[in-house]
């Protein structure tokens, strides 16, 4: 049996991942009942999951009536992207010209997983494209800027998932081969302003209109996290 602590990781990692897959959509109530037998927990591991994720302003509590996944305004969402814009900027300056063949093999094997779920219509597509950007951001050594991206992508879920139009990924498979491409040619010029356009087309492309409602009720919502979770 799984000590508490392992439990708990695991139902943070669940419910983190269907956030960031944005099958939980912003706004979406989360009773610790309901996560509770979905997963095979106590509320109590369940609350202590949810409090993690709370504290990466993922999942807010609301008084009296519980915990849901966080609901960013047109606001919050915009000074994300500004804040993003920068880390990301000082990420790929780091990076420009440095990358060893492990670290580029290891980025177009991501980028390939992005393109596949992609065209499949998977919505894995999603994680693969936020783990893009995390992994450029653990490739540059610093433990402070990996912490901060990963706030961030999460973050930028909600986002793309509350104002994401139907047809917003359309062209992230390609901006990212192009940034992996001016990274290995080491031209800082063109590398910081494909990572802008790359992020200004993304935010652009999203805050248009609200995305659709998903169909299902939170345990059909959560099932397949929550087998992955008792699996691992």
């Amino acid at each position: 049996m799984k000590q508490r602590g392992g439990r708990v990781e695991a139902i943070y990692a669940g419910l983190r991942l269907a956030i960031l897959e944005q099958v939980l959509e912003p706004g979406t109530k989360l009773p610790e009942d309901t996560i509770g037998e979905q997963f095979g927990a106590s509320r109590t591991v369940v609350r202590r999951a949810l409090e993690l994720l709370a504290s990466e302003e993922l999942i807010e509590f609301r008084l009296n009536r519980g915990a849901a996944v966080c609901k960013p305004t047109l606001e919050e969402a915009r000074d994300l992207f500004s804040v993003r814009q920068e880390i990301e900027q000082l990420v790929v300056r780091r990076l420009c010209g440095r990358l060893t063949r492990a670290q580029l093999k290891r980025l177009h094997a991501q980028i390939d997983l992005e393109d596949a779920a992609h065209k499949n219509g998977h919505n894995a597509y999603i994680r693969h494209a936020a783990e893009f950007h995390l992994a450029l951001a653990e490739m540059t050594g610093s433990q402070l800027l990996a912490r901060y991206m990963r706030q961030l992508v999460g973050r930028s879920a909600l986002v793309l998932g509350l104002y994401g139009r139907p047809r917003w990924t359309d062209c992230s498979v390609q901006e990212h081969r192009d940034l992996v491409a001016s990274l290995a040619d080491g031209n800082i010029a063109l590398v910081e302003k494909l990572m802008h356009h790359h992020l200004e087309a993304v935010l652009t492309r999203a805050i248009e209109t609200a995305g659709k409602d998903k169909t299902g009720g939170l345990r059909d919502l959560l099932a397949p996290y929550a087998e992955a979770a008792k699996a691992t």
